[in-house]
């Protein structure tokens, strides 16, 4: 058979298209620092501040910087125009959660919204709590427990000025529990409330990138308790009944009184009633867990937030005389604000913002795990790949807040105001927080009645000499300010009596 010169040249172009497939060069992962064979950047990745460093990398490699832990990818978002491109117009492959094996398998947090995998339970437990508190309006009728709460904050603050983050966790404490379960926590040591912060410290430490060898290398959940190096099963065990403990005694405390006919309305109560006598066990499951994510993850959050934003108005005094200025011109001296008077606040509202921007209680997002291979700005991110949008980052950035490391709430205010830092502390996508319009009015709530009666300042020593308070925050997923000197003292003699009228039948 002859061969043409057809034949042959389009054996040429066939050779020299199978030789540029063969040999074109693969997508390359997104910059970052160079890492080790086989272990690659374990020695990069901090264990605290994590935030810290990967804004390091960002400001050295870029928007989108790439780590490799022992073959686990980690990918780290530090602009708006890629979080918004990957976790929200791409949100259909990066709405997964890695799976944790310490904190899902072995201490039992399987059960919570914020780490379920993208899929049925997680879609049935966002419909719970998008039905009872998902939209503005819907929340509106929690309005008077939150308001309640804060009253009784003033007064703890008032009697013990000393135990301002005291009064902060009991006032989170009281609203999600009365929300959730319609409990009324004790003033003292109640065990619902000390349970959901020793519930949620531990899940702060576990959802911590890297914070556990056995989620890089899960064959290590095999070694027995007493091999060395794995302490982590120790760990795990007392963790293990906690974890138990916040899902069962709550719900069946409510089931009880429901028994007993003497349950009051709330959010578990509502869910149990709409399932009726014919409840699935499906969706007993969907109600006990979507249940205790609201009541775990609700509480420690708003603390984060409050103790943050009383460090920032103990330290930039000038924002807090602006806002009693309006309050006093709004409101007057009177009676205390309430959350129908936040639309005619507007500095207030300002100061709520720039106190979330500047040090947001969730420093990097808890991480989403893309579910197959993708491509931005011509990196490849791989499939499996946990990527975490550094929110500190993000509300630092010059070219979304100018002068970021300023405390500046005017820049909220006006004809071009910045953005929303809302828009980023409470995540992104289809994994946004679905509890943040609570956890905003009863931080807006907090803010607008204190602001009317107390004034916060630094400390002074004995001597008279201004202390200086000391400006640092915990490191794991919710990070809070640590104890610092303060003042704090009723701004008047009215204010007092408020504050005492407002507590009287509480």
């Amino acid at each position: 058979m002859a061969v043409s010169l057809v034949d042959i040249l389009l054996a040429v172009v066939g050779c020299i298209i199978l030789k540029r497939l063969v040999s074109r060069k693969p997508v390359p992962y997104p910059p970052g620092p160079k890492g080790w064979p086989i272990i690659g950047n374990i020695f990069d990745m901090p264990s605290e501040y994590k935030w810290a460093a990967a804004s390091e990398w960002a400001d050295k490699w870029g928007e989108v910087t790439y780590l490799n832990l022992l073959g686990q990818h980690f990918v780290f978002l530090s602009s708006a125009k890629a979080v918004n491109t990957l976790f929200e117009a791409r949100s259909a492959i990066y709405s997964d959660r890695p799976y944790f094996t310490m904190g899902c398998e072995l201490v039992g947090w399987n059960w919570t919204l914020a780490l379920h995998p993208f899929g049925e339970s997680h879609r049935a437990g966002r419909k719970l709590f998008r039905w009872y508190m998902g939209t503005k309006s819907a929340t509106e009728k929690l309005h008077p427990i939150v308001e309640e709460e804060t009253h009784k904050t003033l007064r703890r603050i008032l009697d013990k000025p000393d135990a301002l983050s005291d009064a902060v966790r009991k006032d989170a404490g009281g609203i999600i529990l009365r929300v959730t379960y319609s409990y009324e926590p004790k003033e003292v040591n109640d065990p619902l409330v000390d349970l959901a912060e020793e519930s949620m410290s531990h899940f702060a430490l576990i959802t911590s990138p890297n914070a556990f060898l056995v989620d890089t290398l899960p064959i290590l959940k095999y070694l027995p308790a007493w091999f060395p190096g794995a302490g982590f099963k120790k760990t795990a065990a007392w963790m293990n009944k906690c974890s138990r403990d916040t899902v069962e005694i709550p719900l069946a405390w409510v089931r009880q009184q429901m028994a007993e006919g003497t349950a009051k309305p709330s959010f578990a109560s509502r869910c149990l009633e709409d399932a009726g006598p014919n409840m699935t066990p499906t969706q007993e499951r969907d109600i006990k867990w979507a249940s205790a994510s609201m009541y775990a993850a609700g509480a420690d959050t708003t603390v984060a937030m409050m103790q943050n934003y009383f460090l920032a108005i103990t330290l930039f005094t000038e924002a807090q005389k602006k806002a009693q200025e309006e309050i006093d011109r709004v409101i007057g001296p009177d009676r205390l604000p309430t959350l129908a008077d936040r639309p005619y606040l507007p500095y207030v509202e300002a100061l709520l913002k720039e106190a979330f921007r500047w040090h947001t209680a969730v420093p990097l997002d808890l991480a989403h795990r893309v579910t197959q291979d993708d491509i931005y700005e011509g990196y490849l991110i791989p499939k499996g790949s946990m990527v975490i949008a550094n929110i500190w980052k993000l509300l630092h950035d010059p070219d979304t807040y100018a002068d970021p490391e300023s405390f500046r709430p005017e820049r909220f205010l006006g004809e071009n105001p910045e953005r929303d830092p809302r828009d980023f502390a409470f995540g992104f996508g289809r994994r946004r927080c679905p509890g943040m319009n609570l956890a905003d009015v009863s931080g807006w709530s907090v803010v607008a009645m204190s602001l009317a009666v107390f004034d916060i300042s630094k400390a002074v020593d004995e001597n008279g000499n201004v202390i200086e308070p000391i400006v640092d925050f915990t490191s794991e997923t919710i990070s809070v300010a640590k104890p610092f000197q303060y003042s704090i003292k009723p701004r008047s003699r009215a204010a007092e009596a408020l504050i005492l009228a407002n507590s009287e039948n509480l």
